[in-house]
């Protein structure tokens, strides 16, 4: 009779393993961010208003607010497979529902904000699932390769996507299934797919480790751990203070983005794309170069310099008016983006050991995305109400501003734009001056370090 042992399913692990999962995910969101691209347009012209596109940000991150400690402490405690499993069933559900209503007639635009928190609340889970994952399955020295290939699965998709949807778009179909519908159908697929890969992968999951023995306790305890972690470590907190106003001052930015482009060329679709699309070559580029180079040794550096070049060229996009200097500033912003990341994820990852990640990461993007809901209803209150009338006629901000900005629909989102940029480069510029933050890399051990200490 064969051993038990070997007719057990061979999975597939290390960095191949690695490779199928980010195969099915990058498939995935490429379809995800079709859907994306039409349901901009359908909300923008439903509604023509920046307030109503922001509240949409404000529904997705609500729900990682509320719930992220216990994501994280569940991240930890139960498999991460399965975690990574259902956030993409939650997916599933929101795009059925919304492909429902639209068939039948009755999509109104409030229902993307409902879908909006369902995905939401399926992100709460699958972003610390797979941050953590991926420090048990790849050794160390692949962590920046590894963050650098899930970079590119933000911005890779992104140049097909608008592409794709928009010769979607384009298609004159009969019957209850049109454009927008077959691409939401094509969306609802690919889940399945990124379902399945994970189906075919090992997964390992953490060994104890005696920081890990003393987080233990209930769900609530263990998942309040991840802030106790972060602000006993100066380091951490700095670095997640950078994170926190930076992301302030951008996500006001890029509120604006798309309305702000929109206006400034009277609901162009043709150009919004070629924008979007220009972006996603910048964070292509950034991804590709940061699975080879791995960015600075000092990974600090990224993370610093990273937000002070991002804040510089977000604040250039809010003075141009025209397409090829919109495609260049996109480009070299979605450039930048991959530096910061990578080299963040990957000092995390270093530092914090395996079996804390899930509750550490999910306390880590908490305090660092807690602005999200209130900066897209800063921007499109400002913009809406104070920003966009004032540059319309010659009052005495247009005077003022008008010869850099110019005047008309998208104006004082432009200037609103430059102001937060700005801001951002600033908040980076600032992690120089602070040694807990300059000198993270070195203040901080490496948990693997820790661990050979303790086993001596």
């Amino acid at each position: 009779m064969q051993p038990i042992e070997q007719t057990k399913p061979k999975w597939l692990s290390g960095m191949s393993g690695f490779t199928i999962v980010w195969l099915g995910q990058i498939i995935s969101v490429l379809a995800s961010m079709m859907t994306n691209f039409g349901m901009t347009l359908w909300m923008y012209k439903q509604t023509e208003s920046a307030t109503a596109m922001g509240l949409m940000q404000v529904a997705f991150i609500t729900p990682f607010l509320l719930l992220s400690p216990i994501a994280g402490a569940m991240v930890d405690r139960y498999n991460r497979k399965l975690m990574m499993m259902i956030s993409d069933l939650g997916a599933v559900l929101s795009t059925t529902a919304i492909l429902i209503l639209y068939v039948t007639g009755l999509l109104e635009f409030w229902h993307l904000y409902v879908a909006a928190v369902v995905n939401g609340l399926g992100n709460t889970f699958q972003w610390p699932a797979y941050s953590a994952a991926i420090s048990t399955m790849v050794p160390k020295e692949q962590y920046s390769r590894a963050n650098g290939m899930m970079s590119l699965v933000e911005a890779g998709p992104g140049v097909l996507a608008p592409v794709l949807a928009g010769a979607i778009l384009a298609l004159t179909l009969r019957g209850p299934i049109d454009s927008f519908a077959l691409i939401m159908l094509i969306d609802l697929t690919t889940f399945f797919l990124a379902i399945g890969t994970l189906l075919i992968v090992h997964v390992p999951q953490p060994e104890k480790t005696v920081d890990g023995e003393k987080a233990e306790g209930n769900l609530w305890q263990e998942g309040l751990y991840g802030f106790r972690y972060i602000f006993e470590r100066p380091s951490l907190l700095g670095l997640q203070m950078i994170f926190f106003f930076g992301n302030l001052f951008a996500s006001i930015g890029f509120t604006l983005f798309a309305p702000m482009i929109l206006a400034r060329t009277d609901q162009n679709s043709l150009i919004f794309g070629s924008v979007q699309t220009a972006g996603a070559v910048g964070g292509i580029v950034g991804g590709i170069l940061m699975s080879t180079w791995s960015g600075f040794k000092r990974r600090v550096n990224g993370v610093i310099l990273g937000w002070i070049l991002a804040g510089v060229f977000a604040a250039s996009l809010g003075v141009v008016t025209d397409l090829p200097r919109w495609i260049v500033l996109v480009a070299l912003f979605s450039l930048i983006v991959p530096l910061i990341n990578t080299s963040n994820q990957a000092l995390w990852q270093a530092k914090v050991a395996p079996d804390l990640q899930g509750r550490v990461f999910s306390a880590r993007r908490l305090i660092a995305w807690f602005t999200q809901p209130v900066a897209p209803i800063i921007a499109g209150t400002l913009a809406d109400y104070v920003m966009e009338p004032a540059m319309q006629t010659s009052s005495g901000l247009a005077n003022i501003f008008g010869p850099v900005f110019g005047t008309g629909p998208g104006a004082g989102m432009g200037l609103l734009m430059f102001f937060a940029g700005l801001s951002a480069a600033l908040v980076g510029a600032i992690g120089y001056f602070l040694p807990s933050i300059r000198n993270a890399d070195d203040i901080l051990p490496d948990h693997d370090e820790l661990a050979a200490s303790s086993a001596d």
